[in-house]
């Protein structure tokens, strides 16, 4: 055949195809076979928010449930007691992120310059010094102490003073509070020996990286600290409990050598908060007031960000730590509390409200409950309310009450003058140190985490793939678990509706929604080629958009170029895609669910993952598609959940991970690094213990021995190449060198271009292990229609 026959010939062959797959694309109907017509108008994406949020809330309601299914006491006798609480207390230990030593000193320091007076101010029956201890690591607890002059102290008192207030105002130095609400002093005055903790301050500031003189996110001191310490598995909390407990050391340590005395504590608004923890943990502490702050946790979400604790829901609520603190005595001071606003001008958004005094009620009767049953004859648990639960905090019911407790009989003393100064303090100096502190101790735990990561797998057997996939199977479990968080609930029948919405060239598209639990669905844009046939079972790339994103994006609609169209792209090459639409889209909203979920020990993955695992077993029901040809795609946030999803959806065949892989632990945790999530606006971002556990190598390590792909610009603004490369080499190492396997199934593409989709060698990855012919090189409608593709 001549060329100009062969070019008739070929050019007929063309309009053939043309037709038929127009005729195809015409016959396919207004919704997929086996699909329910899609009739939900307006936002999806803001109806599938708006549901997950009812979910998470109704969950946060039904923790109760859980938490009283989990306490079982034996309440017939203190030691029976004690030994059946034990576990709650190590359980709460582990959720406030107690695990650094705390360091034995045999005096705290005081803080004076050479040639100054040892004591900072003198009362008419009390000294007041400026001290300091070790704590843990080369962090200190700071504050003042007021010691009795000329009598032996009846009681040994810590007091912890909201987060805002100074150990100063609580010692009668300066007119910041009334004298009748300097509990400090009136202790004092009574008779104990007090110290005051300086607790870290909530103050707004704009924090940016070393060398910056602009931008950053406006935080507050606590969540500037907060950030770093929840990805490396502490809390703020936790390292102001610490603090309390170190002092408490060496008390137990100065009473075995100059007689023993009780010890309290005594807490308003944060210092309460952070009192309650330190003594349901520490039977040492012999009696307890806590002020302004004793409510029901569920509301915790929208409170300052560092009080989040990952899971406490689940076991714990003020009742529940009441209960740890039982029989010792413990005064609830409902009172009015500490009341802010933090704007969310890049931190978290929060709201801080005196517990009001009916949600404060069924929480103290809650905890009463246990008490009142207990057959060793003690009702510890007293409450003082003053003006319907608005008064003043440190009333002398309150404080009368701790002292009788401590010593039967002992009465409040009246005021009598205000401390005299002797010399000048620097509360802000204080300030700065504590900061610098446990930011250096937060660093320190960062630079020390590949050790522990390394330590933390050292039980993966790498001698054979066999013996390598039943030695991670217990890595993906903890990870499922403990990491992103899992609802033991039944997945509802998918209920699967669709329209057809959208044609591209060579494509047409299905929006789909899919039932996952009560208020949760599934929603994504499914393309289907034109050119498929009947029976023709095809690989699947599931394309993940990132933050803010939308599957239209993923198709080329509505701009957002950086997505560079690439499941319609892929869908032109034969594939079917399917662009699901993801969580993270309306700002504060989606991150409200973060904060919601992570309470009850879980996170926007914690749903986000059942998506996926409902979307994956309707598409394994299509007959246009091979069930064992499925793999996942996506950028930046779709990156995100490249790393996190697939670990726990083994019907994944592959990930691509494009845009977002980088040191992952570094760029959430580091407060030297100009790419760290510290100074943004990503309040959600940060997740608990990463530092120690899974980091985005050991994520890749949950993955293999599947095909892992990486795809990187070199002017990507996510990370450095360096920390990309640092990190995808440990990936490389596993699989090629530990596992064996060809160098095709782990691979990174680097490629001069910002933080986009490339499409070049992710689509030859694709292509070689979804079995599926590149165009131009096979016939494309039929090939690879068998199941089980070299992805597998």
């Amino acid at each position: 055949m001549d060329a100009r026959l062969l070019s008739i010939a070929m050019a007929g062959w063309t309009i053939v195809a043309i037709t038929a797959r127009a005729v195809r694309a015409e016959e396919r109907g207004p919704t997929l076979p086996d699909t329910a017509p899609l009739a939900i108008e307006g936002d999806i994406a803001s109806l599938m928010v708006e549901g997950v949020d009812r979910f998470l809330l109704r969950e946060i309601e039904r923790s109760l449930d859980r938490r009283n299914a989990r306490w079982r006491s034996d309440l017939s006798s203190p030691e029976a007691y004690e030994a059946s609480v034990a576990p709650h207390r190590e359980s709460l230990r582990r959720k406030l992120g107690l695990r650094d030593e705390r360091v034995p000193f045999d005096a705290p320091e005081i803080v004076a310059r050479l040639g100054e007076s040892q004591a900072i101010a003198r009362a008419e029956t009390f000294d007041v010094f400026a001290v300091r201890w070790p704590a843990f690591g080369d962090v200190h607890g700071e504050g003042l102490l007021l010691v009795p002059r000329d009598r032996s102290p009846i009681a040994d008192v810590l007091v912890l003073p909201d987060a805002d207030e100074l150990p100063e105002d609580l010692a009668g130095l300066g007119d910041a509070l009334p004298a009748e609400r300097q509990s400090a002093r009136r202790l004092a005055e009574s008779g104990c020996r007090v110290v005051v903790l300086s607790l870290i301050d909530r103050r707004l500031e704009p924090r940016r990286p070393p060398g910056r003189t602009s931008g950053g996110a406006e935080l507050s001191t606590r969540e500037f600290l907060y950030r770093p310490a929840f990805e490396l598995g502490r809390t703020l909390v936790g390292y102001e409990v610490a603090k309390a407990l170190a002092w408490v050391d060496w008390l137990e340590k100065d009473h075995a050598t100059n007689g023993a005395r009780p010890v309290a504590l005594a807490g308003y608004g944060e210092g309460a908060f952070v009192g309650l923890f330190a003594a349901a943990l520490d039977p040492r502490i012999d009696a307890a007031i806590v002020s302004g702050c004793f409510d029901a946790r569920e509301g915790m979400w929208d409170q300052p960000i560092d009080r989040n604790i990952f899971g406490l829901l689940e076991e714990f609520s003020d009742a529940e730590l009441a209960r740890l603190v039982f029989p010792r005595p413990l005064i609830v001071e409902t009172c009015l509390g500490p009341e802010l606003e933090l704007p969310g001008r890049g931190g978290a958004p929060a709201r801080l409200r005196s517990p009001a005094l009916e949600s404060a009620t069924r929480e103290i009767e809650r905890a009463r409950e246990a008490a009142d049953s207990a057959r060793f004859g003690r009702k510890p648990i007293h409450v003082v309310v003053g003006s319907d639960g608005r008064g003043p905090c440190g009333s002398e019911d309150a404080l009368g009450k701790l002292l009788d407790a401590l010593a039967p009989g002992t009465r409040l003393a009246p005021l009598g003058e205000a401390p005299r100064s002797i010399r000048a303090v620097d509360p802000e100096s204080r300030r700065r140190r504590q900061i610098h502190e446990i930011d250096r101790h937060n660093q320190a735990l960062l630079v020390e985490s590949p050790y522990v990561r390394s330590e933390f797998l050292k039980n993966l057997d790498t001698s054979s793939i066999e013996s390598f996939e039943r030695s991670i199977a217990p890595y993906r479990e903890r990870f499922r678990d403990e990491v992103i968080g899992r609802f033991d609930l039944e997945r509802s029948p998918s209920s699967p509706r669709s329209r057809k919405s959208y044609e591209g060239e060579g494509w047409t598209g299905y929006e789909v929604v899919l039932d996952v639990f009560p208020d949760v669905i599934a929603y994504g844009i499914l393309l289907l080629p034109d050119d498929a046939v009947a029976g023709d079972r095809r690989p699947v790339v599931v394309c993940q958009h990132g933050l803010e994103g939308r599957p239209q994006h993923t198709i080329g609609r509505d701009g957002f170029q950086h997505y560079s169209a690439f499941a319609a792209r892929l869908a032109e090459r034969g594939f079917v895609t399917f662009a699901p639409q993801n969580l993270y889209i309306f700002r504060d909203r989606f991150r409200e669910l973060q904060r919601k979920a992570n309470p009850l020990g879980k996170t926007l993955f914690s749903i986000i993952t059942p998506q996926h695992r409902q979307i994956v077993k309707w598409l394994q029901e299509q007959p246009f598609v091979d069930p064992g040809r499925i793999a996942f795609y996506g950028l930046s946030y779709g990156g995100k959940t490249a790393m996190r999803v697939p670990p726990l959806v083994d019907e994944y065949c592959l990930s691509i991970c494009s845009a977002d892989f980088n040191e992952w632990v570094w760029k959430n945790a580091s407060t030297r690094s100009p790419y760290s999530y510290v100074w943004t606006g990503e309040y959600e971002i940060f997740e608990w213990d990463l530092g120690h556990t899974f980091n985005y190598a050991e994520m890749a390590a949950l993955i293999a021995p599947r095909p892992f792909m990486v795809e990187r610009g070199h002017f990507d603004g996510v990370a450095p190449d360096e920390t990309v490369a640092h990190e995808f080499a440990k990936v490389r190492h596993l699989y090629a060198a530990r596992l064996g396997l060809p160098p095709e199934t782990c691979r990174i593409e680097w490629f001069v271009g910002p933080h986009q989709i490339h499409g070049v060698g992710t689509f030859e990855f694709l292509h070689h292990h979804l079995d599926w012919p590149e165009p131009g090189r096979g016939n494309v409608a039929g090939a690879g229609s068998g199941s089980g593709g070299s992805g597998r």
